[in-house]
């Protein structure tokens, strides 16, 4: 076996024995301890410094004290998030359940119109709660995602999402699933905050990113409604799912402007959720240009 083999098993092995030790923690506890570590050890990481940067292009008005404070705020959150991912069985939806649901009505009413259908979000609080509302609705979402470049660390990542969320990796054969998808009239689901370097620029917090246009183009093709949705932590491991009236983008018939006004909205929508909780974004992404 090759040294860049043995490497990869062991950081899987790593990555198995930390999912493991979380599994075995009651989920309040693993989430406050996830926060510690990410609090404690996160901010101290080389990669921060992009997450300071970034805070730095997009609140300029705010003070190096006040940005830090966002900076482990997010870590915290980034923690809590990893710590409770072996145990997303356990969260419910609904009234005295952990995850409150607000706007729980456009589920039904997308699950019932006949027609498929998309929803976006961003790396938002525990991003990876919201796909399982969904199916706990009576919509099976498929969800696009990126791939772990370790073939070990992704069959763990995929084993501890086995909760009824197909999940689509990104790429050639990920597009033409997801086309697929759409065809037979089933529900997808994206998170649309990362870089795409072969995007389109569109404004983000005023400053062009790359932005990829995936979302509208399958809106327009297949003429179906779009659903926003978001998490939200409220404290601990108690979150608050917004999902906002799906919409269907505007076809005026000039292709090209019809995806960049739809992806214009929508990153206006991701930068009104930020602003709304900025220690609950993941601002690690290289999502401007240097």
């Amino acid at each position: 076996m090759s040294r860049d083999g043995v490497a990869a098993r062991v950081q899987a092995a790593q990555i198995w024995l930390v999912f493991q030790a979380f599994r075995i923690l009651p989920l309040d506890v693993a989430s406050a301890v996830g926060g510690w570590l990410g609090r404690t050890i996160g901010t101290r990481l080389p990669v921060s410094r992009r997450a300071r940067r970034n805070l730095e292009r997009v609140y300029p008005e705010l003070s190096a004290v006040e940005r830090e404070r966002i900076v482990v705020g997010m870590w915290d959150n980034l923690g809590r998030t990893a710590a409770e991912y072996p145990h997303l069985p356990e969260f419910g939806f609904g009234p005295g359940q952990r995850v409150e649901v607000v706007g729980a009505e456009h589920l039904t009413q997308v699950r019932d119109d006949g027609l498929p259908g998309l929803f976006f979000s961003g790396h938002f609080a525990n991003w990876e709660i919201g796909g399982y509302c969904t199916t706990a609705n009576g919509i099976p979402v498929h969800m696009i995602y990126r791939a772990a470049n370790n073939p070990h660390v992704e069959w763990i990542y995929r084993w501890g999402r086995d909760l009824g969320v197909e999940l689509i990796p990104k790429g050639a054969a990920g597009a033409r699933r997801a086309l697929a998808v759409l065809k037979r009239g089933e529900h997808l689901g994206m998170l649309v905050d990362q870089k795409m370097n072969d995007g389109i620029a569109i404004p983000f917090f005023g400053l062009p990113a790359m932005t990829a246009p995936a979302l509208a183009t399958f809106a327009l093709k297949f003429r179906c409604p779009v659903v926003p949705w978001h998490m939200e932590r409220l404290h601990g491991a108690h979150f608050r799912l917004v999902i906002d009236p799906p919409f269907v983008a505007a076809d005026t018939g000039d292709h090209h402007a019809d995806i960049r006004s739809m992806m214009t909205e929508v990153n206006q929508r991701l930068e009104r959720w930020i602003r709304a909780n900025p220690e609950q974004w993941l601002w690690l992404h290289k999502r401007w240009p240097e």
